[in-house]
Protein backbone atom coordinates (compact mmCIF):
# COMPACT_ATOMS: atom_id res chain seq x y z
CA UNK A 1 0.00 0.00 0.00
CA UNK A 2 1.69 2.91 -0.99
CA UNK A 3 -1.16 5.75 -1.32
CA UNK A 4 -4.04 6.37 0.64
CA UNK A 5 -7.01 4.14 0.17
CA UNK A 6 -9.63 5.16 -3.01
CA UNK A 7 -12.26 5.74 -0.41
CA UNK A 8 -10.03 8.50 1.79
CA UNK A 9 -11.41 11.00 -0.32
CA UNK A 10 -14.99 10.25 0.40
CA UNK A 11 -14.21 9.88 3.90
CA UNK A 12 -12.05 12.88 4.44
CA UNK A 13 -15.21 14.63 2.72
CA UNK A 14 -17.46 12.96 5.55
CA UNK A 15 -15.27 13.21 8.51
CA UNK A 16 -15.02 17.18 8.32
CA UNK A 17 -18.56 17.44 8.22
CA UNK A 18 -19.27 15.34 11.39
CA UNK A 19 -16.01 17.54 12.93
CA UNK A 20 -17.80 21.01 11.95
CA UNK A 21 -21.02 19.27 13.45
CA UNK A 22 -19.26 17.90 16.66
CA UNK A 23 -17.36 20.34 16.73
CA UNK A 24 -20.59 22.97 17.25
CA UNK A 25 -21.94 20.00 19.38
CA UNK A 26 -18.69 20.15 21.87
CA UNK A 27 -18.60 23.78 22.10
CA UNK A 28 -22.16 24.04 23.40
CA UNK A 29 -21.12 20.76 26.04
CA UNK A 30 -18.32 22.97 27.12
CA UNK A 31 -20.89 26.01 27.87
CA UNK A 32 -23.02 23.66 29.06
CA UNK A 33 -20.26 22.49 31.71
CA UNK A 34 -19.47 26.30 31.88
CA UNK A 35 -22.76 26.81 33.29
CA UNK A 36 -23.02 23.85 35.29
CA UNK A 37 -19.47 24.92 37.16
CA UNK A 38 -20.48 28.70 37.85
CA UNK A 39 -23.80 27.42 39.29
CA UNK A 40 -23.47 24.60 40.86
CA UNK A 41 -19.00 24.34 41.55
CA UNK A 42 -18.27 20.49 42.07
CA UNK A 43 -20.33 20.03 45.14
CA UNK A 44 -22.89 18.07 46.27
CA UNK A 45 -25.33 19.09 43.67
CA UNK A 46 -23.26 18.47 40.69
CA UNK A 47 -21.94 15.08 41.87
CA UNK A 48 -25.75 14.19 42.67
CA UNK A 49 -26.37 15.42 39.12
CA UNK A 50 -23.49 13.56 37.07
CA UNK A 51 -24.76 10.22 38.90
CA UNK A 52 -28.34 10.63 38.53
CA UNK A 53 -27.51 11.12 34.60
CA UNK A 54 -25.06 8.78 34.14
CA UNK A 55 -27.39 5.98 35.04
CA UNK A 56 -29.60 6.89 31.70
CA UNK A 57 -27.01 7.58 30.16
CA UNK A 58 -25.12 3.81 30.77
CA UNK A 59 -28.16 2.60 29.57
CA UNK A 60 -27.75 4.67 26.32
CA UNK A 61 -24.30 3.40 25.24
CA UNK A 62 -25.89 0.25 25.02
CA UNK A 63 -29.14 0.85 23.21
CA UNK A 64 -28.36 4.04 21.60
CA UNK A 65 -25.03 5.49 20.32
CA UNK A 66 -22.99 1.88 20.82
CA UNK A 67 -24.72 -1.23 20.01
CA UNK A 68 -27.98 -0.39 18.23
CA UNK A 69 -26.17 1.98 16.40
CA UNK A 70 -23.49 -0.12 15.08
CA UNK A 71 -25.45 -3.08 14.58
CA UNK A 72 -28.48 -1.16 13.05
CA UNK A 73 -25.97 0.24 10.01
CA UNK A 74 -24.22 -2.39 9.36
CA UNK A 75 -27.94 -4.43 8.18
CA UNK A 76 -29.26 -1.15 6.90
CA UNK A 77 -26.29 -0.90 5.09
CA UNK A 78 -26.90 -4.56 3.91
CA UNK A 79 -31.03 -3.88 3.28
CA UNK A 80 -30.22 -0.93 1.07
CA UNK A 81 -27.12 -2.55 -1.06
CA UNK A 82 -28.98 -5.88 -1.61
CA UNK A 83 -32.39 -5.58 -0.70
CA UNK A 84 -34.36 -2.62 -2.27
CA UNK A 85 -35.73 0.58 -0.94
CA UNK A 86 -39.23 -1.14 0.22
CA UNK A 87 -37.51 -3.51 2.01
CA UNK A 88 -35.12 -1.03 3.66
CA UNK A 89 -37.68 1.49 4.73
CA UNK A 90 -39.85 -1.30 6.29
CA UNK A 91 -37.07 -2.49 8.51
CA UNK A 92 -36.21 1.19 9.54
CA UNK A 93 -39.85 1.80 10.59
CA UNK A 94 -39.51 -2.07 12.41
CA UNK A 95 -36.85 -0.91 14.36
CA UNK A 96 -38.14 2.01 15.29
CA UNK A 97 -41.12 1.03 17.27
CA UNK A 98 -39.64 -2.39 18.48
CA UNK A 99 -36.57 -0.27 20.07
CA UNK A 100 -39.47 2.34 21.15
CA UNK A 101 -41.39 -0.45 23.35
CA UNK A 102 -38.55 -1.98 24.49
CA UNK A 103 -37.54 1.00 25.91
CA UNK A 104 -40.14 2.62 27.26
CA UNK A 105 -40.40 -0.53 29.11
CA UNK A 106 -36.73 -0.19 31.02
CA UNK A 107 -37.38 3.37 31.32
CA UNK A 108 -40.58 2.73 33.56
CA UNK A 109 -38.34 -0.18 35.60
CA UNK A 110 -35.43 2.26 35.89
CA UNK A 111 -37.63 4.92 37.14
CA UNK A 112 -39.15 2.63 39.68
CA UNK A 113 -36.24 1.19 40.94
CA UNK A 114 -34.04 4.55 41.05
CA UNK A 115 -33.08 4.12 44.73
CA UNK A 116 -31.22 0.94 44.07
CA UNK A 117 -29.95 1.49 41.57
CA UNK A 118 -28.27 4.98 42.91
CA UNK A 119 -27.24 2.91 46.28
CA UNK A 120 -25.48 0.32 43.94
CA UNK A 121 -23.51 3.36 42.22
CA UNK A 122 -22.70 5.43 44.78
CA UNK A 123 -22.88 4.33 47.97
CA UNK A 124 -21.30 6.39 49.71
CA UNK A 125 -23.34 9.31 48.82
CA UNK A 126 -25.41 7.57 52.39
CA UNK A 127 -22.82 9.89 53.79
CA UNK A 128 -24.01 13.07 53.11
CA UNK A 129 -27.11 14.00 54.24
CA UNK A 130 -30.50 14.43 51.69
CA UNK A 131 -27.10 12.87 48.71
CA UNK A 132 -29.01 10.07 48.29
CA UNK A 133 -32.55 10.98 47.50
CA UNK A 134 -31.71 14.29 45.69
CA UNK A 135 -29.64 11.90 43.13
CA UNK A 136 -32.99 9.44 43.10
CA UNK A 137 -35.56 12.15 42.15
CA UNK A 138 -32.82 13.55 39.23
CA UNK A 139 -32.49 9.98 38.07
CA UNK A 140 -36.15 9.59 37.99
CA UNK A 141 -36.45 13.08 36.04
CA UNK A 142 -34.12 12.24 33.15
CA UNK A 143 -34.43 8.43 32.64
CA UNK A 144 -36.84 9.01 30.13
CA UNK A 145 -33.89 10.41 28.33
CA UNK A 146 -33.08 6.89 26.97
CA UNK A 147 -35.89 7.09 25.07
CA UNK A 148 -35.22 10.29 22.96
CA UNK A 149 -31.33 9.40 22.78
CA UNK A 150 -31.68 5.69 21.16
CA UNK A 151 -34.88 6.42 18.83
CA UNK A 152 -32.16 9.58 17.73
CA UNK A 153 -29.35 7.19 17.69
CA UNK A 154 -31.47 4.98 14.54
CA UNK A 155 -32.29 7.85 13.22
CA UNK A 156 -29.12 9.08 12.95
CA UNK A 157 -27.82 5.59 11.36
CA UNK A 158 -30.31 5.63 8.75
CA UNK A 159 -29.05 8.87 7.75
CA UNK A 160 -25.16 8.00 7.91
CA UNK A 161 -25.79 4.89 5.89
CA UNK A 162 -27.68 7.31 3.19
CA UNK A 163 -24.41 9.34 3.50
CA UNK A 164 -25.76 12.78 5.12
CA UNK A 165 -23.67 13.61 7.87
CA UNK A 166 -23.92 17.14 8.53
CA UNK A 167 -27.35 16.92 10.53
CA UNK A 168 -26.98 13.85 12.35
CA UNK A 169 -23.84 14.64 13.73
CA UNK A 170 -25.18 18.56 14.46
CA UNK A 171 -27.96 16.61 16.65
CA UNK A 172 -26.32 16.21 19.82
CA UNK A 173 -25.91 20.53 19.58
CA UNK A 174 -29.59 20.08 19.74
CA UNK A 175 -29.21 18.27 23.10
CA UNK A 176 -26.80 21.28 23.85
CA UNK A 177 -29.12 24.34 23.37
CA UNK A 178 -31.78 22.44 24.94
CA UNK A 179 -29.74 21.76 28.11
CA UNK A 180 -28.68 25.67 28.41
CA UNK A 181 -32.23 26.96 27.58
CA UNK A 182 -34.16 25.27 29.07
CA UNK A 183 -32.13 24.13 31.70
CA UNK A 184 -30.53 27.41 32.85
CA UNK A 185 -34.43 28.92 32.47
CA UNK A 186 -35.81 26.21 35.05
CA UNK A 187 -33.04 26.22 37.30
CA UNK A 188 -33.93 29.83 37.90
CA UNK A 189 -37.47 29.45 38.48
CA UNK A 190 -37.29 25.98 40.33
CA UNK A 191 -36.27 27.51 43.49
CA UNK A 192 -39.37 29.59 43.81
CA UNK A 193 -41.86 26.56 43.57
CA UNK A 194 -39.54 24.91 46.34
CA UNK A 195 -37.61 22.74 44.25
CA UNK A 196 -33.63 22.82 44.15
CA UNK A 197 -32.49 24.63 40.95
CA UNK A 198 -30.22 21.80 39.78
CA UNK A 199 -33.58 20.09 39.03
CA UNK A 200 -34.03 22.95 36.43
CA UNK A 201 -31.05 21.20 34.90
CA UNK A 202 -32.43 17.94 34.76
CA UNK A 203 -35.70 18.77 33.11
CA UNK A 204 -33.68 20.46 30.48
CA UNK A 205 -31.38 17.44 29.65
CA UNK A 206 -34.86 15.66 29.49
CA UNK A 207 -35.80 18.73 26.62
CA UNK A 208 -32.72 18.21 24.98
CA UNK A 209 -32.74 14.76 24.49
CA UNK A 210 -36.26 15.32 22.65
CA UNK A 211 -34.76 18.02 20.34
CA UNK A 212 -31.63 15.83 19.73
CA UNK A 213 -34.20 12.92 18.04
CA UNK A 214 -36.90 15.19 16.24
CA UNK A 215 -34.14 17.78 14.78
CA UNK A 216 -33.23 15.06 12.50
CA UNK A 217 -36.88 14.10 11.43
CA UNK A 218 -36.99 16.79 8.46
CA UNK A 219 -33.94 15.41 6.99
CA UNK A 220 -35.28 11.89 7.55
CA UNK A 221 -38.15 12.78 5.80
CA UNK A 222 -36.00 14.37 2.76
CA UNK A 223 -33.95 11.09 2.58
CA UNK A 224 -37.47 9.29 1.60
CA UNK A 225 -38.24 7.55 4.75
CA UNK A 226 -42.51 7.63 5.70
CA UNK A 227 -43.36 6.48 9.61
CA UNK A 228 -45.43 3.43 9.00
CA UNK A 229 -46.28 1.65 12.48
CA UNK A 230 -44.44 -1.91 12.15
CA UNK A 231 -44.13 -4.29 15.13
CA UNK A 232 -43.11 -7.75 13.55
CA UNK A 233 -40.76 -9.67 15.93
CA UNK A 234 -40.27 -12.20 13.23
CA UNK A 235 -38.52 -10.04 10.69
CA UNK A 236 -35.30 -11.62 9.81
CA UNK A 237 -33.74 -7.86 9.74
CA UNK A 238 -35.05 -6.66 12.59
CA UNK A 239 -33.60 -10.59 14.05
CA UNK A 240 -30.05 -10.11 12.70
CA UNK A 241 -29.97 -6.53 14.67
CA UNK A 242 -30.43 -7.72 17.68
CA UNK A 243 -28.29 -10.81 17.19
CA UNK A 244 -25.51 -8.51 16.47
CA UNK A 245 -26.81 -6.33 19.20
CA UNK A 246 -26.05 -9.21 22.28
CA UNK A 247 -22.33 -9.58 21.68
CA UNK A 248 -22.48 -6.02 21.58
CA UNK A 249 -24.21 -5.10 24.52
CA UNK A 250 -22.03 -7.86 26.19
CA UNK A 251 -18.61 -6.46 25.44
CA UNK A 252 -20.02 -2.77 26.09
CA UNK A 253 -21.24 -4.07 29.16
CA UNK A 254 -17.84 -4.85 30.47
CA UNK A 255 -17.57 -0.87 29.76
CA UNK A 256 -20.47 -0.33 31.82
CA UNK A 257 -19.04 -1.81 34.47
CA UNK A 258 -16.06 0.03 34.10
CA UNK A 259 -18.30 3.56 34.52
CA UNK A 260 -19.45 1.71 37.31
CA UNK A 261 -16.67 1.02 38.89
CA UNK A 262 -15.04 4.23 38.60
CA UNK A 263 -18.23 6.17 39.71
CA UNK A 264 -18.05 3.99 43.11
CA UNK A 265 -14.39 4.71 43.64
CA UNK A 266 -14.84 8.01 42.95
CA UNK A 267 -17.74 8.55 44.90
CA UNK A 268 -15.38 7.36 47.82
CA UNK A 269 -13.10 9.78 47.32
CA UNK A 270 -13.13 13.56 48.42
CA UNK A 271 -15.69 15.30 48.18
CA UNK A 272 -16.01 17.00 44.36
CA UNK A 273 -14.05 13.90 43.33
CA UNK A 274 -17.07 12.69 40.90
CA UNK A 275 -17.03 16.09 39.25
CA UNK A 276 -13.44 16.77 38.95
CA UNK A 277 -13.82 13.32 36.95
CA UNK A 278 -16.64 14.71 34.78
CA UNK A 279 -15.02 18.04 33.87
CA UNK A 280 -11.93 16.75 33.29
CA UNK A 281 -13.51 13.82 30.73
CA UNK A 282 -16.14 16.64 29.51
CA UNK A 283 -12.83 18.18 27.98
CA UNK A 284 -11.30 14.77 26.40
CA UNK A 285 -14.42 13.85 24.94
CA UNK A 286 -14.30 17.40 22.78
CA UNK A 287 -11.03 15.62 20.32
CA UNK A 288 -12.60 12.03 20.58
CA UNK A 289 -15.52 13.65 19.34
CA UNK A 290 -14.70 16.00 16.70
CA UNK A 291 -11.84 13.63 15.33
CA UNK A 292 -11.60 10.00 16.20
CA UNK A 293 -16.08 9.95 16.86
CA UNK A 294 -16.05 12.02 13.48
CA UNK A 295 -13.95 9.78 11.42
CA UNK A 296 -15.24 6.46 12.77
CA UNK A 297 -19.08 7.97 11.90
CA UNK A 298 -17.63 8.40 7.97
CA UNK A 299 -15.90 5.13 8.18
CA UNK A 300 -18.98 2.63 8.95
CA UNK A 301 -21.08 2.86 6.04
CA UNK A 302 -18.34 2.62 3.59
CA UNK A 303 -16.62 -0.47 5.70
CA UNK A 304 -20.13 -1.69 5.82
CA UNK A 305 -20.26 -1.57 1.84
CA UNK A 306 -17.22 -2.96 1.43
CA UNK A 307 -17.85 -6.15 3.59
CA UNK A 308 -21.24 -6.52 1.97
CA UNK A 309 -19.45 -6.25 -1.21
CA UNK A 310 -16.93 -8.91 -0.42
CA UNK A 311 -14.20 -6.62 -1.33
CA UNK A 312 -11.53 -7.15 1.79
CA UNK A 313 -8.83 -5.02 -0.28
CA UNK A 314 -10.62 -1.90 -0.26
CA UNK A 315 -11.88 -2.71 3.40
CA UNK A 316 -7.99 -2.88 4.96
CA UNK A 317 -6.83 -0.07 3.01
CA UNK A 318 -9.42 1.88 4.26
CA UNK A 319 -9.06 0.85 7.89
CA UNK A 320 -5.63 1.73 7.78
CA UNK A 321 -6.46 5.73 6.32
CA UNK A 322 -8.76 5.85 8.54
CA UNK A 323 -6.12 5.00 11.05
CA UNK A 324 -3.82 7.77 9.91
CA UNK A 325 -6.24 10.43 9.74
CA UNK A 326 -7.70 9.66 12.85
CA UNK A 327 -4.09 9.41 14.17
CA UNK A 328 -2.83 12.91 12.84
CA UNK A 329 -5.53 14.19 14.87
CA UNK A 330 -5.60 12.95 18.08
CA UNK A 331 -2.29 12.84 18.71
CA UNK A 332 -1.30 16.33 18.78
CA UNK A 333 -4.44 17.10 20.72
CA UNK A 334 -3.13 14.94 23.57
CA UNK A 335 -0.08 17.08 23.40
CA UNK A 336 -1.85 20.40 23.57
CA UNK A 337 -4.39 19.26 26.63
CA UNK A 338 -1.41 18.01 28.50
CA UNK A 339 0.38 21.35 28.43
CA UNK A 340 -2.37 23.69 28.67
CA UNK A 341 -4.65 21.80 31.29
CA UNK A 342 -4.59 24.07 34.13
CA UNK A 343 -4.46 27.72 32.23
CA UNK A 344 -7.67 25.84 29.93
CA UNK A 345 -9.46 24.75 32.59
CA UNK A 346 -8.88 28.32 34.55
CA UNK A 347 -10.21 29.87 31.55
CA UNK A 348 -13.54 27.46 30.75
CA UNK A 349 -14.46 26.72 34.28
CA UNK A 350 -13.01 29.07 37.00
CA UNK A 351 -16.00 31.30 37.74
CA UNK A 352 -19.17 31.36 40.30
CA UNK A 353 -18.70 28.69 42.74
CA UNK A 354 -15.81 26.47 40.56
CA UNK A 355 -12.86 27.62 42.56
CA UNK A 356 -8.75 27.65 42.55
CA UNK A 357 -8.48 24.17 44.07
CA UNK A 358 -11.60 22.19 41.66
CA UNK A 359 -9.05 23.50 38.37
CA UNK A 360 -6.24 22.05 39.84
CA UNK A 361 -7.84 18.97 40.86
CA UNK A 362 -9.77 19.00 37.68
CA UNK A 363 -6.53 19.59 35.48
CA UNK A 364 -4.71 16.90 37.58
CA UNK A 365 -7.15 14.33 36.06
CA UNK A 366 -7.39 15.96 32.80
CA UNK A 367 -3.86 15.24 32.29
CA UNK A 368 -4.21 11.31 33.08
CA UNK A 369 -7.30 10.80 30.68
CA UNK A 370 -5.40 12.28 27.76
CA UNK A 371 -2.78 9.50 27.95
CA UNK A 372 -5.56 7.10 26.37
CA UNK A 373 -7.06 9.62 24.04
CA UNK A 374 -5.66 8.11 21.10
CA UNK A 375 -6.31 4.76 22.25
CA UNK A 376 -9.86 6.03 22.75
CA UNK A 377 -10.52 6.98 19.51
CA UNK A 378 -9.03 4.23 17.56
CA UNK A 379 -11.18 1.95 19.46
CA UNK A 380 -13.64 3.82 17.53
CA UNK A 381 -12.79 3.39 14.70
CA UNK A 382 -11.38 -0.37 15.24
CA UNK A 383 -14.78 -1.74 16.56
CA UNK A 384 -17.02 -0.97 12.89
CA UNK A 385 -14.71 -2.94 11.37
CA UNK A 386 -15.84 -6.05 13.29
CA UNK A 387 -19.17 -5.34 12.85
CA UNK A 388 -18.91 -5.53 9.03
CA UNK A 389 -17.15 -8.57 9.28
CA UNK A 390 -20.26 -9.43 11.33
CA UNK A 391 -17.67 -10.82 14.38
CA UNK A 392 -18.49 -9.30 17.66
CA UNK A 393 -17.13 -11.43 19.88
CA UNK A 394 -13.57 -9.92 19.96
CA UNK A 395 -14.71 -6.64 21.15
CA UNK A 396 -16.58 -8.32 23.37
CA UNK A 397 -12.99 -10.23 24.80
CA UNK A 398 -11.47 -6.77 24.36
CA UNK A 399 -14.16 -4.96 26.80
CA UNK A 400 -13.16 -7.71 29.51
CA UNK A 401 -9.84 -7.22 29.12
CA UNK A 402 -10.46 -3.25 29.45
CA UNK A 403 -12.38 -3.93 32.64
CA UNK A 404 -9.47 -6.23 34.21
CA UNK A 405 -6.82 -3.39 33.52
CA UNK A 406 -9.25 -0.82 34.97
CA UNK A 407 -9.94 -2.22 38.24
CA UNK A 408 -6.19 -3.43 38.57
CA UNK A 409 -4.89 -0.50 38.22
CA UNK A 410 -7.29 1.63 40.12
CA UNK A 411 -6.60 -1.06 43.34
CA UNK A 412 -2.74 -0.36 42.83
CA UNK A 413 -3.18 3.45 42.35
CA UNK A 414 -5.61 4.53 43.87
CA UNK A 415 -4.11 4.82 47.61
CA UNK A 416 -1.60 7.36 46.31
CA UNK A 417 -3.20 9.36 43.47
CA UNK A 418 -6.98 9.59 44.52
CA UNK A 419 -9.19 10.72 41.80
CA UNK A 420 -6.47 10.80 39.48
CA UNK A 421 -5.92 7.10 39.62
CA UNK A 422 -9.83 6.47 37.79
CA UNK A 423 -8.16 8.63 35.05
CA UNK A 424 -5.02 6.51 34.97
CA UNK A 425 -6.91 3.35 35.14
CA UNK A 426 -9.22 4.63 31.99
CA UNK A 427 -6.04 5.49 29.81
CA UNK A 428 -4.60 2.18 30.32
CA UNK A 429 -7.79 0.11 29.55
CA UNK A 430 -8.40 2.14 26.67
CA UNK A 431 -5.17 2.15 25.17
CA UNK A 432 -4.89 -1.39 26.17
CA UNK A 433 -7.74 -2.40 24.21
CA UNK A 434 -7.04 -0.97 21.15
CA UNK A 435 -3.46 -2.82 21.02
CA UNK A 436 -5.58 -6.12 21.80
CA UNK A 437 -8.25 -5.27 19.12
CA UNK A 438 -6.27 -4.06 16.14
CA UNK A 439 -3.55 -7.70 16.55
CA UNK A 440 -6.92 -9.73 16.01
CA UNK A 441 -8.24 -7.35 13.11
CA UNK A 442 -4.82 -8.04 11.95
CA UNK A 443 -5.20 -11.49 11.46
CA UNK A 444 -8.79 -11.79 10.63
CA UNK A 445 -8.07 -9.30 7.77
CA UNK A 446 -4.95 -11.50 6.68
CA UNK A 447 -3.16 -8.39 7.26
CA UNK A 448 -3.03 -4.69 6.30
CA UNK A 449 -0.17 -2.56 5.04
CA UNK A 450 2.05 -2.16 8.69
CA UNK A 451 4.36 -0.65 6.55
CA UNK A 452 2.26 2.08 5.26
CA UNK A 453 0.87 3.04 9.28
CA UNK A 454 4.21 3.01 10.39
CA UNK A 455 5.51 5.13 7.87
CA UNK A 456 2.62 7.95 8.40
CA UNK A 457 2.80 7.70 12.08
CA UNK A 458 6.41 8.39 12.56
CA UNK A 459 5.59 11.50 10.21
CA UNK A 460 2.89 12.38 12.83
CA UNK A 461 5.37 11.84 15.80
CA UNK A 462 7.69 14.01 14.13
CA UNK A 463 5.83 17.05 13.24
CA UNK A 464 4.16 16.47 16.58
CA UNK A 465 7.25 16.37 18.37
CA UNK A 466 8.14 19.87 16.85
CA UNK A 467 4.77 21.44 17.63
CA UNK A 468 5.34 20.11 21.65
CA UNK A 469 8.71 22.23 21.33
CA UNK A 470 6.94 24.96 20.21
CA UNK A 471 4.15 25.05 22.42
CA UNK A 472 6.18 24.61 25.80
CA UNK A 473 8.43 27.79 24.66
CA UNK A 474 5.47 29.85 23.46
CA UNK A 475 3.46 28.43 27.15
CA UNK A 476 6.29 30.37 28.90
CA UNK A 477 6.70 33.50 27.13
CA UNK A 478 2.95 33.82 28.06
CA UNK A 479 2.88 32.54 31.18
CA UNK A 480 1.90 36.34 32.74
CA UNK A 481 -1.40 36.20 30.08
CA UNK A 482 -2.24 32.51 31.72
CA UNK A 483 -2.65 33.63 34.74
CA UNK A 484 -3.75 37.20 34.05
CA UNK A 485 -7.58 38.26 33.24
CA UNK A 486 -10.25 36.00 31.24
CA UNK A 487 -9.31 38.52 28.01
CA UNK A 488 -5.95 38.17 28.25
CA UNK A 489 -6.14 34.19 29.38
CA UNK A 490 -8.54 33.63 26.15
CA UNK A 491 -5.84 35.58 23.89
CA UNK A 492 -2.82 33.62 25.06
CA UNK A 493 -4.42 30.22 24.59
CA UNK A 494 -5.69 31.33 21.40
CA UNK A 495 -2.01 31.96 20.45
CA UNK A 496 -0.46 28.94 21.57
CA UNK A 497 -3.32 26.76 20.59
CA UNK A 498 -3.40 28.57 17.03
CA UNK A 499 0.31 28.75 16.26
CA UNK A 500 0.74 25.57 17.26
CA UNK A 501 -1.59 23.76 15.64
CA UNK A 502 -0.01 25.86 12.57
CA UNK A 503 3.29 24.61 12.48
CA UNK A 504 1.78 20.88 12.85
CA UNK A 505 -0.18 20.86 9.83
CA UNK A 506 2.67 22.75 8.04
CA UNK A 507 5.45 20.20 9.12
CA UNK A 508 2.99 17.34 8.00
CA UNK A 509 2.42 18.80 4.73
CA UNK A 510 5.99 18.99 4.46
CA UNK A 511 7.02 15.65 5.10
CA UNK A 512 3.99 14.26 2.61
CA UNK A 513 1.30 13.18 4.81
CA UNK A 514 -1.28 12.39 1.98
CA UNK A 515 -3.73 11.82 4.29
CA UNK A 516 -3.58 15.31 5.44
CA UNK A 517 -3.37 16.37 2.00
CA UNK A 518 -6.86 14.69 1.27
CA UNK A 519 -8.13 15.98 4.45
CA UNK A 520 -7.48 19.59 3.00
CA UNK A 521 -8.35 19.08 -0.20
CA UNK A 522 -11.80 17.37 0.35
CA UNK A 523 -13.09 19.18 3.57
CA UNK A 524 -14.84 22.35 1.84
CA UNK A 525 -16.12 21.27 -1.06
CA UNK A 526 -18.39 18.57 1.02
CA UNK A 527 -19.44 20.87 4.09
CA UNK A 528 -20.85 23.05 1.02
CA UNK A 529 -23.03 20.33 -0.09
CA UNK A 530 -24.09 19.00 2.46
CA UNK A 531 -25.32 22.20 4.47
CA UNK A 532 -27.28 23.15 1.42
Amino acid sequence: MKNPSKNSGQIAKSAGVVSLAIMCSRLLGLVREQVMAAFFGAGTAYDSFVVAFRIPNLLRDLFGEGALSAAFVAVFSDYDQNKGAAATWRLANNVLVCIGILLSVITLLGMYFARPLVMLIASDFSHVAGKVELTRYLTVIMFPFLIFVSLAAVVMGILNSKNRFFIPSLASSFFNIGSIIGGVSLALIMPRFGQPAIVGMAVGTLLGGFLQFIGQLPTLFKSGFRFRPICDLHDPGLRRVFLLMIPAIVGLGATQINIFVNTNFAASCAPGSVSWLNYAFRLVQFPIGVFGVAVSIATMPVISRCAANKDMKSLRETYVSALVMGSCLTIPATIGLYCLATPIIHLLFEHGHFTPYDTLMTSQALSFYVLGLFGYASVKITVPVFYALNDTKYPVIGSFLAVGTNITMIVLTIGSLQHRAIALSTACAMSGDFIFLSIILYRKLNGYSLTYLAVNLAKILLASLIMWLWLTTANKWLTAWMTGGILQNLLGISLIIGSSALLYGVVLYMVGLKELRVLLDKFGSRIWRDIC
